[in-house]
């Protein structure tokens, strides 16, 4: 038994994977962009997230662009039976490390059989189709013709199950009536609480929420109660954030990333944390005064 079980386990798609799994994000260089400074320390952080149990990996192949599906690939291949890679296409990074949407068609394809190539796979278990109508957050337009394109992979069989990424709730209904959505990756944590609403309205349904920046992201998350109730804990702010959003809904999964094994450590052991009720009050009180 891993000491992830303690955080619990949530259906993602039609696999069950631990609710606290890894993101891949940080394994490349500065900016997400180009190979990481220590390439083997890379590895040892991926080889280490299994060897704690971990059994649900967030990557993406413009993330380097390619690097880390590679060094998925280097550090797991042939990945264990429970592992569950999650990728994610609609994005393409430019030669100045800008983020620049890629929904044509064709843009599309290749780049699921770039994600197919470069991890080793016959068959991608999840993808989320990332929107970008606008960099900064979801912004409303439709995603029937972009969707459609990944609901035909699917039904050729190069993709198994379909999520979104920065998405707004109308865009979601929309989606639902094109493919099944398993999942929906959207920014969400202690001070970002614009999803609240649907996050709960997913739950009813079953579909997993997967908060990406679950700790601020670029900007880390800055807040006295924070701090406080961390103390209080004898654990490290980052980890009440990380605990408190297991608290918050049983659908959500965290992928918290890293290229730190000390780090990774460090993330995983909030599958025991316990907030007291009392904290969890306080926490649930930093929205409102955002910085706490």
């Amino acid at each position: 038994m891993s000491n992830l079980d303690a955080a619990g386990t949530y259906t993602l798609g039609d696999r069950t994977v631990k609710r606290l799994g890894y993101g891949a994000m940080q394994l490349t260089g500065p900016g997400v962009f180009g190979p990481p400074r220590d390439h083997d320390a890379a590895l040892a952080v991926l080889r280490e997230a299994i060897a704690q149990g971990v059994n649900h990996i967030d990557t993406c192949d413009y993330y380097g662009p390619h690097v880390t599906n590679l060094l998925i690939r280097e550090a797991l291949h042939p990945y264990p039976d429970d592992l569950v890679l999650v990728t994610k296409i609609g994005a393409r990074r430019g030669a100045d490390k800008s983020w620049l949407p890629a929904y044509a068609p064709d843009e599309l394809k290749a780049a699921v059989h770039d994600n197919l190539r470069h991890l080793g796979l016959d068959v991608l278990e999840v993808v989320n189709l990332r929107i970008m109508f606008d960099t900064h957050g979801p912004a409303e337009g439709s995603i029937e013709p972009t969707l459609t394109v990944l609901a035909e992979l699917q039904r050729h069989g190069l993709i198994r199950h379909i999520g979104l990424s920065n998405v707004t709730p109308t865009q979601i209904a929309e989606g639902r009536k094109i493919a099944n959505i398993v999942c929906v990756q959207n920014q969400y944590n202690l001070a970002h609480r614009a999803d609240d609403a649907l996050i709960d309205d997913l739950a009813r349904d079953g579909i997993a929420y997967v908060p990406f920046f679950p700790l601020g992201g670029f900007s880390p998350l800055q807040s006295s109660t924070l701090n406080e109730v961390a103390a209080r804990l004898d654990a490290t702010p980052m980890q009440v954030a990380l605990a408190w959003l297991l608290r918050r809904s049983p659908n959500i999964l965290l992928i918290p990333g890293t290229s730190s094994v000390a780090h990774l450590r460090e993330n995983l052991a909030v599958a025991a944390l316990v907030l007291p009720d009392e904290a969890i009050a306080r926490l649930d009180r930093i929205d409102a005064g955002r910085a706490g």
